[in-house]
């Protein structure tokens, strides 16, 4: 019979604890979320900002397909780009410092869709290891040749710079906040680093934008780096603004190369106008109310304080993603598990979405979460940690 690979496969995943399938949730993406008619706590979101559910963007939402319809109608360069396109990439570039967009509607196409339009045979990609599955599995796919560094490691990125020197394009790419570790990446140095080598530096800041910055700026401007010292800058629209898909900023040139060359992005319906509207309404909203990123660093800075007192084994992140690391994938389901019967949501991360024996429950915090929300978190944590190893 062909293909005999698949039902191998998927019993190999559920012997070694891999097998993963969908929940579905019903109602809103919020503090709380139902799965089953039962509630819970949730700490699997990556709605940092609290705006996924914001009454006033799904107004915003509402009034853009009042204004605009709902579907764009076709590809960016035939009939799917609207004014209301138009409108909001210059506002973002005025937030944000950039030189020129491109709309995507997803983080994962955008990172694929970059790599293969720049990256041929005889180039070079140099990426943190631990960089997101889209841009390591692009630079696979590419002509490319590739290496990774250790993660974080400027003495690795520099010894294979300095092996490969003989190349002309390299491209040097990292996340800004590691998605599954939390922590950050010395963009200044990754800036210093790719100028004096002749390289462009690329950065996948998701998990940044919205969150990190002096008024949520994200990863660039919060490491004090000016935003164009950064070649190529991919952030999403999904994360701490709430509402869904993506973009790539860089100098007009670039911009005008993947209107003219990405198949990607001339080939793909482009997002929903209403959409874009309410996107604009979400930056607006992360960019002026502060409030949120106060709230949510006081709430990682008690979970932190509180893990440390009850020795919950958490990763080094001083971000929205507080990665508890347990190592064997059947511990971790078995505490995610546990939680789950006490009401409290967290998902299990296990490889090869992140190195084996490094399984971990991927704890996210955001603005909508309380005090009493995370001194509930810590306690519960510990108990199931005590009683898994007892």
């Amino acid at each position: 019979m062909s293909f005999e690979f698949i039902e191998l496969q998927l019993a190999q995943q559920k012997q070694q604890h891999l097998h993963r399938s969908s929940v579905a949730i019903s109602g809103k993406q919020a503090r709380h979320i139902k799965v089953n008619d039962k509630s819970f706590l949730n700490f699997s979101s990556n709605d940092y900002l609290g705006l996924a559910s914001e009454p006033a963007l799904v107004n915003a939402w509402k009034k853009g397909a009042d204004l605009f319809g709902i579907g764009s109608g076709g590809s960016y360069l035939v009939t799917g780009y609207n004014q209301v396109h138009q409108d909001v990439t210059e506002q973002l570039k005025s937030w944000l410092n950039l030189n020129a967009i491109a709309l995507f509607n997803s983080g994962y196409s955008a990172n694929q869709a970059i790599v293969k339009l720049l990256l041929s045979k005889g180039d070079l990609i140099l990426q943190d290891k631990l960089n997101h599955a889209s841009l390591i599995e692009a630079g696979l796919y590419s002509q490319a040749k590739m290496n990774r560094f250790k993660h974080n490691d400027l003495s690795h990125l520099t010894q294979l710079l300095d092996r490969y020197q003989s190349i002309h394009n390299k491209l040097i790419i990292s996340e800004g906040v590691f998605s599954m570790d939390g922590d950050t990446a010395p963009i200044s140095d990754l800036s210093s680093i790719a100028k004096s080598n002749n390289a462009w530096l690329m950065v996948d800041d998701a998990h940044g934008l919205g969150v990190l910055g002096d008024r949520g700026k994200g990863c660039v401007n919060n490491a004090q780096v000016d935003q164009q010292e950064v070649d190529i800058y991919m952030a999403t629209f999904g994360k701490a603004l709430g509402v869904g898909g993506a973009f790539i900023a860089g100098s007009t040139e670039l911009i005008d190369y993947i209107n003219n060359f990405s198949k990607p992005y001339i080939y793909t319906t482009g997002l929903p106008p209403a959409m874009i509207y309410c996107i604009g309404e979400a930056a607006k909203l992360a960019e002026q109310q502060q409030w949120r990123r106060d709230h949510l660093a006081e709430l990682i800075a008690d979970f932190k304080t509180l893990c440390s007192g009850f020795n919950i084994p958490l990763m080094d992140s001083n971000t929205a993603i507080q990665p508890v690391l347990i190592g064997s994938s059947s511990q971790a389901l078995l505490i995610s598990d546990y939680l789950k019967q006490q009401g409290i949501w967290t998902t299990a991360i296990r490889p090869p979405t992140v190195p084996v024996n490094s399984a971990r429950l991927r704890v996210t915090i955001t603005a909508n979460h309380c005090k009493s929300d995370i001194l509930l978190l810590a306690q519960q944590l510990k108990q199931a940690i005590d009683a898994n190893n007892h």
